[in-house]
């Protein structure tokens, strides 16, 4: 039988390009760009002659690198592609044949090996993606174009953090603005390449259901959670520098925010989708001073248990990944949870806050946006002694993608009517069957095509940014520490006080 929902176009084949990968050994390239690139290869959509060029300081040679691609491609892949993701010998011979390494300290002067690889860019396209930390940024385009590896054909793809605050930003900003056009520089979100999150810009502008309930006469509140069950790991000594908002609330929950609030835009395109996000950015009412004391809760885990097994604290992972005593541990005032309040102040949104929430070691691992719409005025159920639950539309980032909603809807069997809470769930693996590409599958496709809607203009960034940093000014200013909180849990007890103190509650049915 075929699929009740068949795609209708198989997927387009990409015109021959060169990946050069900076930080092409690290982390993120090994358990996301490569086996995203892999199983984009797989599906036939990298075109032959397109080579993946990892540059990095490590001293591997060609056969090096596709050895080491190899041992991490079937360690990692399957995990979130399933079992048989390596299994076509055709296929991962093809990929480990396009990989390429180059040993280049970017702070050196010559870059001959790599230019000689890439050689004249003709009609290929050219992609830098910097795998690498923010403050080499500059210097990794600077050094490229006077390696003569860049023209107006050349993309740049810059991961996040996008520096540590306003000033810092707007210094790399400048850096890679004085090599690159802002047409060509492709700021990554993965967030926003998820399938749950580009299917609220067609589940509100494509559908005629939930666009004119979606303002302040119809909806009480909106919830954005990402919370995470793991730790900070071995990324301690980084996080300790950085913290949750900057890690997470600065980026990807005001992108998921922006999503939610923003006007339609007159086309789904680039500038289209962009410009009204920025929009949404530009209408944040600040928080700062006293508005930050009442309005953010900030936390700091603390050892527990998460899923039935014994974790450390924070300062213990700090501890394990950084050399001090235990005093100077002690002093570490990074937050691993962060929940506020928000308000978009405009005609659409006046009135209705926007609860955002993130956070390590947290109970459960889960993203969702939760839109709480307002009770019916007035029940003609009363003999049940209970309200009408309001209905809620949530959207399920993780794990499980998928969209249910919370209706209302009378109980089977004699008796009368019993209302009863009954979700409409859209599951997107039992609904479309296939399994759903990764974020970064998407992402480096939009990159190779040159479709910038995904991705984070400048203005959006330092827009971000302006909001933000006042929040870490007042937390820095007042020397509060950060509330502990048992991993495993749900946060501190001052971030459930938060949403309590408006007559509301956490959604928490995960």
């Amino acid at each position: 039988m075929p699929h009740p929902y068949p795609h209708p176009h198989p997927h387009p084949v990409m015109d021959p390009a060169d990946i050069v990968v900076f930080g092409g050994t690290g982390d993120l390239a090994m358990r996301k760009l490569l086996p995203s690139l892999y199983l984009r290869d797989r599906d036939d959509q990298l075109a032959a002659g397109t080579r993946i060029v990892a540059v990095s300081r490590s001293g591997l040679d060609d056969a090096g690198y596709r050895d080491k691609v190899d041992s991490e491609l079937r360690a990692t892949a399957p995990r979130w592609a399933g079992a048989d993701v390596c299994t076509d010998d055709a296929v991962h011979e093809r990929f480990l044949s396009r990989l390429h390494h180059v040993t280049l300290d970017v702070a050196d002067s010559d870059w001959s090996v790599l230019a000689e690889l890439l050689g004249p860019q003709d009609q290929r396209i050219r992609v830098l993606y910097l795998a690498s930390a923010p403050q080499l940024f500059g210097r990794i385009c600077v050094g490229s174009a006077a390696a003569g590896i860049v023209d107006d054909r050349t993309r740049v793809v810059l991961e996040k953090p996008l520096g540590h605050d306003l000033a810092s930003a707007r210094a790399i900003n400048d850096e890679v603005g004085s090599v690159f056009a802002e047409e060509q520089i492709f700021r990554i979100d993965h967030y926003l390449g998820k399938e749950t999150v580009q299917n609220l810009l067609v589940l509100r502008f494509g559908n005629s259901l939930f666009e004119p309930l979606w303002n302040a006469g119809q909806i009480d509140h909106v919830q954005i959670t990402v919370s995470e069950s793991i730790g900070v790991g071995n990324r301690a000594d980084y996080y300790d520098g950085s913290g949750a908002l900057r890690d997470m609330v600065q980026n990807h929950l005001l992108q998921l925010l922006c999503l939610v609030a923003m006007e339609p835009p007159a086309r789904i395109d680039g500038e289209g989708v962009r410009n009204e996000k920025l929009k949404v950015l530009q209408s944040l009412k600040p928080l700062d001073g006293p508005d930050v004391v009442r309005d953010t809760v900030r936390g700091q885990y603390t050892e527990g248990l998460v899923d039935g097994s014994a974790v450390p604290g924070y300062a213990t992972e700090l501890a394990e990944s950084r050399a001090g005593t235990p005093r100077e541990r002690e002093r570490s005032a990074t937050e691993t949870f962060v929940a506020l309040r928000a308000e978009v102040a405009n005609w659409r949104w006046a009135g209705v806050p926007f609860y955002l929430r993130t956070g390590k070691r947290m109970a459960t691992h889960a993203s969702e946006i939760v839109v709480q719409f307002k009770p019916v005025p007035h029940s003609i159920f009363p003999a049940f002694g209970e309200e009408i639950p309001a209905n809620r539309l949530v959207l399920r980032l993780q794990p499980d993608e998928g969209v249910p909603l919370h209706m209302t809807a009378k109980q089977p069997g004699p008796g009368g009517i019993r209302p009863i809470p009954a979700p409409l769930d859209l599951s997107f693996a039992r609904t479309f069957g296939d399994r759903l590409p990764d974020a970064y599958e998407r992402l480096l496709m939009d990159v190779l095509r040159g479709n910038p809607t995904l991705f984070m203009r400048r203005d959006e960034i330092e827009a971000a940014w302006t909001w933000a940093e006042p929040i870490l000014r007042t937390w820095e200013s007042t020397d509060q520490r950060p509330r502990p909180y048992a991993a495993g849990s749900n946060g501190p007890a001052s971030a459930t006080a938060l949403v309590e103190r408006d007559c509301r509650a956490w959604h928490e049915d995960y």
